[in-house]
């Protein structure tokens, strides 16, 4: 296979009077360190949750949708909010399953909530972003943008108390919303869709779409910082990690990299001879787990994206992984949720669901919850 080219444009230099407030590094979490509050666990999406597993889960509950659930769940305060095809986003107690409330929409939810600050966040395909309550359903604000939103919001706090979403549309904008009217305070505009969540980290909104571009932006202007040229055809589908001044990414082109923003270079590049990462990766201390459509899971050093193991499945893996202690659970297109072990690979548990899964898992206080193409939401719990 052709090596990705992989080239860093020239910074963009911005000049800008009246500069807004400069962003506060926000908690790793709002409520406790156990919520799954952010779609992949925090700002930077690392896939990364607190605690430990069983190795031995049992189904806690099901609860039914009327559509495919290719949402991914939050999880905060004992509640689980999660979207459906069915165009509702659904409010469910964590321990049980029931209905707490159900918010409807014109059109599917594939896009996972953000919870924060006592509200919900999400996208629908009716070309709006939601703000509702979290504790009722109630509806404050809507944002409409020209396509669908499929992909989370993420946010940044600002030093004079604002609090900012950052959230992507397949309009081919990242839009920067006030978070209490969903007032536009910037939009920065791409050639093409945006699919995933965008990656905030030392003040920089990082993020890939259709245009086969990585975007750095100010998190305060709206404004380009560089952009990474990641090759022809090399579409990002999903979301990207930016942590430590390095950005993980995998895209159409049949590889998932490594790339250092400060130096302006690519560290490497772990190439698949046939097939794209749909998948958004897990990033350990050490260690990277992705998902791939040549049906398996990869994991590879961080230092230096060198293969440790693969576990293969039967069918393609487009949903994310999460790593917990020491395990990964992740969803397949074979329909079953697979737990297997971060050191080599060799699976602990795995539950059939029947149909495929392209949720990605959230992980709280020990219990797992995934969405499934089946119209369910399932949760496990550690074998009583």
């Amino acid at each position: 296979m052709t090596a990705v080219r992989l080239s860093l444009i020239a910074l963009v230099l911005v000049a800008c009077t009246d500069e807004p407030p400069a962003p506060q590094d926000a908690p790793s979490a709002p409520v406790t360190s156990a919520d799954w509050w952010i779609y992949r666990g925090d700002r930077s999406l690392t896939g990364v949750a607190s605690g430990s597993l069983s190795d031995t889960p049992e189904l806690a509950w099901i609860f039914k949708t009327k559509g495919a659930v290719t949402s991914s769940a939050a999880i905060v305060g004992g509640t689980v909010y999660i979207g459906s095809v069915d165009g509702n986003l659904y409010a469910l107690d964590l321990k049980t399953g029931d209905l707490r409330w159900a918010y409807e929409t014109e059109d599917s939810v594939e896009s996972p909530p953000l919870v924060l600050d006592g509200k919900v966040y999400f996208g629908s395909n009716d070309c709006y972003v939601y703000c509702i309550d979290a504790e009722d359903g109630k509806f404050n604000w809507k944002f409409e943008t020209y396509e669908k939103v499929i992909g989370s919001a993420n946010f940044v706090k600002t030093d004079d108390g604002a609090t900012h979403l950052i959230v992507g549309s397949h309009d081919a904008n990242v839009y920067c919303l006030d978070a209490v009217t969903g007032k536009k305070i910037w939009a920065y505009e791409t050639m093409n869709f945006v699919n995933g969540t965008p990656s905030i980290s030392d003040d920089r909104v990082v993020f890939g779409g259709c245009d086969a571009i990585l975007h750095v932006v100010d998190v305060r202007t709206g404004k380009a910082v560089s952009e990474v040229e990641l090759g022809a055809e090399c579409y990002v589908p999903g979301s990207v990690v930016h942590v430590d001044g390095k950005v993980y990414v995998g895209h159409y082109g049949n590889a998932f990299a490594c790339i250092d923003l400060k130096n302006e270079k690519n560290d490497w590049a772990y190439l698949n001879d046939e097939h794209p990462f749909f998948s958004s990766p897990a990033v350990g201390e050490d260690r990277i787990v992705v998902g791939c459509r040549d049906r398996s899971l990869h994991c590879v050093g961080r230092k230096d994206g060198k293969v440790i193991w693969t576990f293969p499945t039967r069918r393609k893996i487009d949903g994310s992984p999460v790593i917990c202690g020491d395990k990964v659970v992740f969803g397949s297109g074979d329909g079953r949720v697979y737990m297997v072990r971060l050191a080599d690979g060799k699976e602990v548990w795995q539950y059939e669901l029947g149909r495929a899964i392209v949720s990605s898992p959230a992980i709280s206080d020990g219990m797992i919850v995934i969405g499934s193409n089946d119209k369910n939401v399932y949760a496990f719990q550690a074998r009583r």
